[in-house]
């Protein structure tokens, strides 16, 4: 077997902006960058101890010193850090890389032994103690194959993966991963110095052990108050994020005997904090939930996936249903709540005149393609946005397996088998005001219906929308507006009342019935006519709750008039979010109308930020991620503790875009990727 050369790299500058010189400072009669030398100096299984150091002459001084110790020594690209690395490596023919930063002066060789044990074991392309953390700030080691970095050197395009040495090889699903954890989770103390702060702390630690170089880091861990002397002060609070143990335990049952654990994509935990997420509920009022564990929760997150504006569990709404239920909920009869409902949905939009009822949002959007399809005698469907999990939408993935439709429209990954071949070339997506986009699919494919959310991502663009009604009745198309999502959050009824642009149906659901189950599709008579040539009919879409819950959720919403608060919780929420992040110089930026606000930064690693906010509110028992759907239940002394706590997390993301680790501060993986709109 061939012995494989096991060297320490450790990447060290003077140019620091918080701390400059900080690696050559002085604790007594040594400085940071001594103290690390000796530490790590006669690590078993180790070669050489190499420093990598930028080729300015800001650096010479550490050269000079380095060279008088008589180190090994590298010089390269200063902002190409991945390069120094790789050409270190390459230079003195490492095998194998331990990466040691030059200002975590408490590193400690027998920590670096284990690992390396661990690593020659396990046989790993990539090991460390960092992902997740639960080791200490600044007790970091990652050890990885030379071919792994030679594979990142050459394949990092973006300015951070060659700032971070790790991070292509993390992210390319190319190599075998592993990570070891301390017994216990220390990660919330801080051990590294970016500060002058930090560093009389590490001053501190030497007097005490005496300036000895060589203590031990578990003897440093076993000193009186050393976690309260450390604690990170960035960190929103100090928070067992195990306390959701019996939410996660269900989970992992549930994946068992439900195929993909749940029933709807947008609550499944993996999509907010793998391993943490309270996944279940035992009870909601207001903004409140309550899970498994007792643990109360402010939902600053999905609401009910945006169904409950006026508040989870709505006393008036409630004792509407409960009446019902007394009453009875379902018999051989039809219900008269389903007529009285028809009616007050025709006279909030009085250019419609027919109603049909269902369930849920699919259902909803099956029905209405089925009815426009009958209207127009045409098959062929245009679409834009998200439209539910039916044959007739996801068919236009079915067109290419290697690039589908709806990868690039809004998720990747939605899978398509069961759905039958012959619907290929049914369904074709266009662009939010792509006009010239549009108008080719209505010219090359026989389009016979246009279905479309009026906006979602964006404000509603006039100009599109006025093209596409134009369009549509020149071509004798009929035109879906599906607001599912937007009706009754913020207008009266559909948000295409305040625009005056009159489709030939629109369809709602999620608000109408404050969560309880109720769709409807509303349109004009020659169009919903066709529902008559077509067997359209379910059982328990002429249950009585839902219909008696949209006609209470209704009354409310015009007394209240609850669209205009929920648009202006909505806009100081947008201003907020603005006003925080131009406070911490955080680049990103804002989307949706009011109702409906998100926001996304302009960073490679947005999907790491939104799980590291979900991560740091979760502490603060609040349920949070890049998007809010507002209801009347948040208050504004709710929402100042949700932005008081969000502040306090892009500080973290600050330091994370000035060159920061992300991984330092999360607890879990990455969460997974959520729906991308393009309206």
């Amino acid at each position: 077997m061939i012995k494989k050369k096991i060297d320490i790299i450790i990447q060290s500058r003077i140019g620091s902006k918080r701390l400059p010189n900080k690696v050559l400072k002085k604790i007594k009669n040594f400085n940071i960058t001594e103290c690390l030398i000796k530490r790590l100096e006669n690590t078993n299984y180790v070669s050489d101890l190499i420093f990598a150091i930028p080729d300015n002459k800001d650096n010479d001084i550490l050269f000079k010193f380095l060279k008088n110790k008589k180190c090994k020594i590298y010089r390269g690209s200063e902002k190409n850090v991945l390069e120094r690395y790789y050409k270190a490596a390459k230079d003195n023919k490492s095998d194998i890389i331990i990466r040691i930063t030059g200002d975590c002066p408490f590193v400690d060789r027998r920590l670096v032994e284990g690992l390396i044990k661990k690593y020659i074991l396990l046989k790993p392309d990539y090991l460390s103690n960092i992902s997740p953390p639960t080791f200490p700030d600044g007790l970091d080691v990652e050890i990885f194959s030379f071919k792994a970095l030679e594979f990142a050197s050459k394949n990092a395009n973006t300015l951070y993966e060659k700032e971070h040495v790790t991070t292509k090889i993390r992210n390319s699903n190319k190599f075998k991963i592993k990570n070891i954890t301390n017994k216990e989770d220390l990660s919330f103390i801080k051990f590294s110095i970016d500060t002058q702060k930090d560093f009389l702390k590490v001053k501190k630690i030497f007097s005490y052990f005496k300036y000895d170089m060589k203590f031990s880091y578990k003897k440093l861990l076993e000193r009186k108050n050393i976690n309260k002397l450390f604690r990170k002060d960035i960190l929103v609070k100090n928070y067992n994020l195990n306390k959701t143990k019996q939410g996660q335990s269900l989970w992992k049952k549930a994946k068992t005997i439900i195929p993909g654990g749940n029933m709807i994509l947008s609550k499944n935990p993996e999509r907010f904090l793998p391993g943490y997420w309270p996944t279940y509920f035992k009870k909601a009022k207001g903004c409140k939930i309550v899970d498994l564990d007792g643990n109360e929760y402010l939902d600053f997150s999905l609401m009910g996936v945006g169904t409950n504006v006026l508040g989870y569990a709505n006393k008036y709404i409630d004792n509407q249903v409960k009446k019902t239920i007394y009453e009875g909920n379902m018999s051989t009869l039809n219900s008269k709540e389903e007529v009285l409902l028809a009616e007050k949905l025709i006279e909030i939009h009085p250019w419609f005149n027919k109603v049909k009822f269902a369930r849920t949002g699919g259902e909803a959007n099956a029905i209405a393609i089925r009815i426009a399809r009958a209207a127009s005698g045409k098959d062929n469907v245009a679409f834009c946005g998200y439209h539910g999990w039916h044959d007739w939408y996801l068919s236009s993935n079915l067109s290419s397996k290697k690039t589908k439709n709806l990868d690039q429209h809004l998720l990747k990954g939605l899978e398509i088998d069961g759905v039958p071949q012959k619907l290929n070339k049914t369904s074709f997506p266009f662009e939010y005001g792509n006009k010239d986009q549009l108008s080719n699919l209505i010219n090359q494919r026989k389009i016979g219906v246009i279905k479309m959310e009026v906006c979602r991502n964006t404000k509603p663009d006039l100009d599109f929308l006025n093209f596409v009604q134009k369009i549509a009745k020149k071509n004798g198309i009929v035109l879906i507006f599906d607001e599912c999502t937007t009706g009754f959050r913020e207008t009266r009824g559909g948000l295409h009342t305040s625009i005056n642009i009159k489709p030939d149906i629109s369809i709602f659901g999620k608000a109408l019935g404050n969560g309880y189950a109720i769709t409807a599709i509303v349109g004009k008579s020659e169009v919903m006519e066709s529902a008559n040539k077509s067997f359209i009919s379910s059982t328990f879409w002429s249950e009585r709750i839902g219909f008696a819950a949209a006609l209470k959720t209704i009354e409310i919403m015009e007394k209240d008039k609850t669209w205009k608060t929920i648009r202006q919780i909505g806009k100081k929420i947008q201003e907020q979010w603005k006003k925080i992040a131009d406070d911490n110089k955080v680049n990103m930026y804002i989307n949706g109308i009011y109702s409906l606000s998100s926001f996304k930064f302009n960073s490679n690693f947005h999907q790491e930020y939104k799980t590291l906010i979900t991560q740091e509110m979760l502490k603060s028992n609040i349920l949070a991620s890049n998007v809010i759907y507002p209801s009347i239940s948040h208050t504004e002394k709710l929402t100042s503790i949700y932005f008081e706590k969000l502040n306090e997390i892009f500080k973290i993301i600050k330091k994370c875009d000035d060159g920061s680790d992300i991984r330092k501060y999360l607890k879990s993986k990455t969460s997974l990727k959520d729906f991308k709109r393009l309206n």
